[in-house]
């Protein structure tokens, strides 16, 4: 039996399954302070005969095991938990071994196992709501470097209509997180993303911005697929516009042989994300 969480910033979810994903126990409450939303979770894994803890955290978080400070929260906007070591308190606590990840990876991982990515060998995931965030499944495996992706802070190039809009992103003024994400739909035009109608210019812009970051992903990683979720990514309108504006901006360099099986909707929803930690754990925690 593995135990999961899923830490978001607004809830966390913990459940208790095995490696096929199946939940046998789970429950989930309101992100607050560290100390006492840990508490939380550990009241409930306390009594559990689990061989491991999977946690796919917001962030960013320091997921490199090899560094001094690795499961920390660095410079989150939830500043009870900056510089917080999540892994820390949590070992104090439960004496199991924990793999720690971010919750887009864990997100594109159950993509990979359960949803639109199964079958694949490379898969780029990218949820685009609040924030933007991406994950790389490569050959079966999460993808990382000296630390977790952060392909939402790519800079793109702004639209000519858009030059005055200074983006949402407090660090980059023209990142892809800062042009494109839901607060950017809200700064220009005082509304959320699903208030607004399906024939609103400002989707036609988002889709000229995210098919620009579908080159770069394109171009970098080399995906067999590229999947998107996230509430703006759940508008669907956008897809058949993404893909005419990727193939005009690829402009033949890649053949692409399907651009409508390419760039692609998530499939999973609720429980997707524990369901990713616990498919997870089975690359270490099976026997």
């Amino acid at each position: 039996m593995i135990g999961a969480i899923e830490a978001g910033g607004t809830k966390f979810v913990c459940a208790v399954g095995n490696t096929v994903g199946e939940i046998r126990e789970s429950v989930k409450f309101s992100t607050r302070g560290p100390q006492e939303t840990l508490n939380d979770v550990i009241d409930f894994f306390k009594n559990k005969e689990i061989d491991g803890l999977v946690i796919g955290s917001f962030g960013p978080v320091v997921i490199n095991k090899f560094k001094n400070d690795y499961g920390c929260i660095k410079d989150t906007p939830k500043l009870l938990w900056k510089n917080f070591n999540l892994v820390l308190y949590i070992k104090k606590y439960l004496k199991v071994e924990i793999i720690l990840t971010t919750d887009v990876n864990i997100a594109a991982y159950r993509e990979y196992v359960f949803g639109n990515g199964k079958g694949y060998k490379n898969i780029f995931y990218s949820t685009i709501g609040t924030g933007i965030g991406g994950g790389f499944i490569q050959n079966g495996n999460i993808f990382s470097g000296d630390s977790h992706l952060e392909s939402g802070h790519i800079l793109l190039p702004k639209e000519s209509e858009d030059l005055d809009f200074k983006g949402v992103c407090p660090y980059h003024d023209g990142c892809f997180e800062g042009l494109a994400s839901g607060p950017s739909i809200e700064a220009r035009l005082g509304k959320e993303g699903f208030e607004i109608k399906k024939d609103n210019p400002v989707w036609d812009l988002l889709a000229r911005y995210i098919a620009k970051a579908c080159v770069n992903y394109t171009l970098t990683l080399s995906p067999d697929i590229l999947i998107f979720g996230g509430s703006v990514s759940s508008q669907q309108q956008l897809y058949p516009k993404v893909r005419k504006y990727f193939l005009r901006d690829m402009n033949n360099y890649v053949d692409i042989i399907d651009v409508d099986k390419y760039i692609i909707p998530a499939k999973l929803g609720n429980d997707a994300g524990i369901k990713g930690c616990l498919a997870f754990g089975r690359t270490r925690f099976a026997r």
